[in-house]
């Protein structure tokens, strides 16, 4: 394999991971950055996923398995999440604290249980054929590179994903009223807006689109208890960066960070690369303190 042939294959793995960053951080776009809510349970939504990904999979063939293990992983976390949201969040909303506290007790409870049920080895998912091997380039410059279709695949997911969430929040009617109440609720509320409808819509789609960034990852890692805590931190720092309640900004922000993790793990540790990682997105907020895409509004204003 030639020096630039590792280059790119690096790259390209970057690109596959911050694919499924943006996955995860599409939900945390949607909680956190239109309704304000900090969901420390986030991360278990992408376990949950997973989980229920491998599940579906003893099941059913693996020729058509893992699609409909892709709908089992959406629907079920979408579920989970309007039950958490009717049940808990809708009685915190204006106390960030207090959230954050409770959906961390939240994420504690479900990695217990997903240990109890699951045990704490990880379970993998076997991809099926279609999914399997790697396209291998044998001449020129990229000579020895070998591209997974299964990475192939996570990308071009994370891209309908984005497309049709960018479709649903500015083409259709539901995201005409998410964009009412994230500009100004009580305007929404005189107007004869059902706010709490609304909310449950968007938490419910963004722990749904969570779920699907964990039947994702199942494809190459181990689902375990804590596989979400490995990437809810990244999931935040791309909503940060890429600026609250913008999925362009969001979209920006994933590959940016997946890019500077991966190059710098080129050269130095995983750990190092994370402490790098922080202190470019703390150097980052501080001269851009809304993030990549800014987007005003009131109830942004407010916080």
């Amino acid at each position: 394999m030639t020096e630039f042939a590792l280059l790119i294959g690096q790259g390209f793995n970057a690109v596959s991971v911050a694919s499924i960053l943006l996955l995860a951080a599409l939900g945390l776009a949607l909680s956190f950055g239109l309704m304000g809510v900090i969901n420390m349970a986030h991360g278990e939504l992408l376990m949950m996923g997973g989980y229920l990904t491998y599940l579906t999979l003893q099941y059913l063939p693996h020729g058509i398995g893992y699609p409909i293990g892709m709908l089992v992983a959406f629907a079920g976390t979408a579920i989970f999440g309007a039950i958490l949201e009717v049940t808990l969040i809708r009685r915190l909303y204006g106390r960030p604290l207090d959230t954050l506290l409770a959906t961390w007790g939240v994420s504690l409870i479900l990695q217990q249980a997903a240990r109890s049920i699951f045990g704490p080895i990880g379970n993998e998912v076997t991809a099926p054929a279609w999914l399997a091997g790697s396209i291998r380039i044998s001449g020129g410059l990229l000579r020895g590179l070998d591209l997974p279709v299964s990475r192939l695949f996570i990308i071009m997911l994370s891209a309908a994903v984005l497309g049709l969430v960018a479709l649903l929040t500015t083409r259709a009617r539901m995201g005409m009223l998410v964009q009412a109440v994230h500009q100004d609720r009580s305007m929404a509320e005189a107007l004869g807006i059902n706010t709490r409808i609304v909310d449950l819509l968007v938490f419910a789609i963004g722990s749904g689109v969570a779920g699907l960034a964990g039947s994702a990852l199942a494809l190459i890692a181990p689902v375990t208890p804590t596989v979400g805590q490995s990437y809810i931190v990244y999931a935040f720092l791309v909503v940060i960066v890429g600026g609250l309640g913008s999925l362009l900004g969001t979209a920006m922000a994933a590959l940016m960070v997946g890019l500077f993790s991966a190059g710098w793990q080129i050269f130095t540790s995983v750990s190092t690369s994370d402490v790098l990682l922080l202190v470019f997105v703390i150097a980052f907020i501080q001269f851009r303190p809304r993030g990549m895409v800014s987007i005003r509004s009131r109830s942004l204003e407010e916080t």
